[in-house]
């Protein structure tokens, strides 16, 4: 497997960062909590990337391309659905829930919803409830399931398992870069905290998981439609628990190197923190995720083959 992306996959990712940056960065999710309006801006920057006509199902290369496209949209969390309108059925925005207690980020946003649950079975949903008011996950909002709909295949499952790992990857990049920057400009004892040891073990640390963490997802992303359909979903459930587990070591890292300073909102990393909860625990959290994981396992589904 070669390890690159294509050339105009990556030129899509690069481009993407630059309209988004140019948005304001982290501080268009910022903004979008107190004036959930300035979505619109967010939809009309992916509508100029071109999101509406990539076909995620098509072929390899458009899925990476769409995963590149989740990837710069987590490098500034921004505040749309992006996962959930590349895998759109039927011109509703699908999207993975538990069905025993339904929620669904940036649920506010009037498109129409198809949920589906890990084993396949979907249903339409409706999100006339007001947002669940709280710090983590400003967006998330509690729906109901309606009338049944046509089952989600594994393949449709795993792509957004897929995607989300890949936003998770570009958010938790954001986070480190934005450590390394406070880092290098805090001053202790005469010299900048990134010069400490074992400031730099721990950076280390955390770099090489991500670097492992963005291996995987490309690998994953290319195995997908080379295996069978349960090997497929093994995978890309393999790929979502490990993506929740580096988040949150390299969310604890990035707070550690911060101090309480990380937890206020005038920074980026508070605002990172808070928005990627919903991406981390739904649809089902990492211990849930690993539990899923269990029968692949034992039926040695789950072959770890990427040759």
């Amino acid at each position: 497997m070669d390890s690159r992306l294509p050339a105009d996959v990556a030129l899509l990712e690069e481009t993407a960062r630059r309209r988004f940056q140019r948005l304001g960065g982290v501080d268009v999710a910022r903004r979008a909590e107190s004036e959930p309006l300035r979505r619109d801006v967010a939809a009309a920057a992916l509508a100029e990337l071109g999101a509406g006509d990539l076909d995620v199902r098509a072929d390899p290369d458009q899925l990476l391309a769409g995963a590149a496209l989740c990837r710069a949209a987590g490098s500034v969390l921004l505040p749309w659905p992006v996962v959930s309108q590349l895998l759109r059925v039927d011109g509703r925005y699908l999207v993975m829930v538990d069905a025993s207690c339904v929620r669904i980020d940036h649920g506010s946003v009037d498109v129409g919803w198809i949920a589906a649950d890990l084993t396949g079975s979907a249903w339409f949903a409706r999100q006339d409830r007001p947002r669940v008011t709280g710090r983590l996950g400003p967006f998330v909002v509690a729906a109901e399931l309606d009338e049944p709909a046509r089952p989600v295949d594994a393949g449709d499952r795993a792509r957004y398992l897929i995607l989300q790992s890949w936003l998770m990857l570009g958010a938790l990049e954001t986070a480190v870069t934005d450590a390394v920057e406070h880092l290098r400009a805090r001053r202790q004892f005469g010299h900048a905290l990134a010069d400490f040891q074992a400031i730099r073990f721990a950076m280390a640390d955390v770099t090489v998981s991500l670097r492992g963490l963005e291996q995987l997802s490309k690998a994953t992303a290319w195995r997908l439609g080379r295996g069978d359909e349960r090997e497929r979903l093994a995978d890309a459930l393999a790929l979502r628990l490990h993506a929740a587990d580096v988040a949150v070591a390299t969310l604890r890292a990035a707070h550690q190197f911060y101090g309480a300073l990380g937890f206020c909102d005038e920074t980026d990393l508070s605002v990172i923190d808070r928005h990627l909860q919903p991406t981390l625990r739904y649809p089902l959290s990492a211990e849930r995720i690993a539990q899923a994981l269990v029968p692949y396992v034992r039926s040695r589904t789950l072959t770890g083959n990427i040759g």
